[in-house]
């Protein structure tokens, strides 16, 4: 066994002899190689003899300092040395290529630098790291003592590891024998158990941002709709459709007016395509919000119906979307090549069963029953991603400031 001690500006790694190791082993090692290994962690060399042991190790007649003090109860080396507020240990010791320090507030004990089968723990800290490695303290880039505990307690043990070499071998035989027993679900639930690696709260580091971007789109819609009528169809669509571009940012580009083949000699445009990253399309209607637009205020058969607008407006999309699946491959190299200038290199357009939104009408002053019907019609279309109205959108805007603003809540 063996313990730390610190002494002055040092700390010394003392071995103490048990009953069934040779007394001398230690030193027979150093006086023939020079340099000895202990639990495949610890390389020392005869410099690094400490005090009383060092001087024992000079003379040459063990026979006669066992005559003299007895035989070895403890050989002692010199571990770490003191550099400012850390305890560098020796190089050569523990690492090879890289520094280790840990803060002087620590308490060395074993445990921190071998596992189980003396599995050493920098040795494969080193292969995985190429930068000198800080334990404690306030060091820009030190490992807080916590965290180095968390990865000691959680190092690899064999139970772990012949877990893991189960799961790759039943993951086969599987597929061939019935059988076999499930070790995959048995590894992942016992790593289901172990404290995960700690992850980092993205949307909080553009919290403020991105509540400023936002609160700004929902002050800008407030007063598009205070004022519909000062704004003409082509610039209402154009405003909306930048709100809709940073809301959904799946999307990354827009174009107007896009055609689409109909029937034979027949052309039909789309009022907006969208793009996304990989190519695939989307289609959305954009109309200015009135009242009355979405929803009649009488019933039929007990039921609230769309009006001829909505109708109108979702059958013209259903048929954009029939019309586009029809045209396939064909329309996928003609709409590319005709947006080839406005696209990223080598960006393509790919229609595969394109969806749709609708943004149209208000629902702030339709009736519990009337919405809940509303609900049922905008479910009703497969084709139709979604149909928002203008108070949809304002909610959703509304939403995702929450988002931001509580961050830490929702994310951790």
């Amino acid at each position: 066994m063996f313990e730390f001690e610190k002494v002055g500006n040092q700390i010394i790694f003392i071995y103490h002899y048990g009953e069934n190791v040779p007394p001398n082993w230690m030193r027979d090692r150093l006086k023939q190689d020079d340099e000895l290994t202990y639990k495949s962690t610890f390389n020392f060399k005869t410099h690094h003899l400490y005090g009383d042991d060092k001087v024992r190790f000079e003379q040459d007649d063990y026979d006669l300092l066992v005559e003299l003090y007895g035989p070895d109860e403890t050989y002692s080396f010199v571990f770490a040395e003191l550099a400012g507020e850390y305890y560098k240990i020796l190089e050569g010791v523990i690492t090879k290529k890289i520094s280790v320090f840990f803060h002087k507030s620590i308490s060395l004990v074993p445990d921190y630098f071998y596992a189980e089968n003396n599995l050493s723990i920098f040795a494969q800290i080193e292969q995985l790291v190429n930068e000198d490695i800080y334990i404690g303290g306030n060091h820009s880039v030190s490992i807080p003592k916590d965290e180095f505990d968390n990865l000691v307690n959680n190092f690899p043990n064999s139970y772990e590891k012949g877990l893991y070499a189960k799961s790759r071998i039943s993951s086969i035989l599987r597929n061939y024998f019935d059988s076999t027993s499930d070790e995959e679900f048995k590894f992942k639930r016992y790593l289901r158990k172990k404290p995960s690696k700690k992850g980092k709260n993205l949307i909080k580091k553009f919290q403020e941002y991105e509540t400023t971007k936002f609160q700004f789109l929902l002050s800008k819609l407030e007063s598009m709709l205070n004022d519909v009528n000062a704004y003409n169809e082509d610039t209402w669509q154009n405003e909306i459709l930048q709100i809709i571009l940073l809301l959904y940012p799946k999307y990354i580009l827009s174009f107007k007016s896009v055609f689409v083949k109909a029937d034979i000699g027949k052309r039909k445009f789309l009022d907006f395509m969208l793009v996304d990253s990989n190519g695939h399309i989307d289609i959305i209607e954009i109309k200015q919000p009135f009242e009355d637009s979405i929803m009649t205020k009488g019933v039929y058969r007990d039921n609230f119906i769309p009006k001829r607008e909505l109708s109108g407006t979702v059958m013209q999309l259903e048929k954009y979307i029939f019309y586009l699946n029809r045209w396939g491959e064909k329309g996928e190299k003609l709409i590319t090549q005709k947006l080839k200038d406005k696209l990223p290199l080598n960006l393509e357009i790919k229609i595969i069963n394109p969806k749709g939104f609708i943004i149209m009408g208000r629902d702030n002053n339709l009736s519990a029953q009337q919405k809940s019907d509303f609900e049922v019609i905008k479910r009703k279309y497969n084709n139709v991603i979604d149909i928002i109205t203008y108070d949809d959108l304002l909610q959703r805007l509304k939403s995702t400031i929450y988002q931001f603003q509580n961050s830490e809540a929702i994310v951790e």
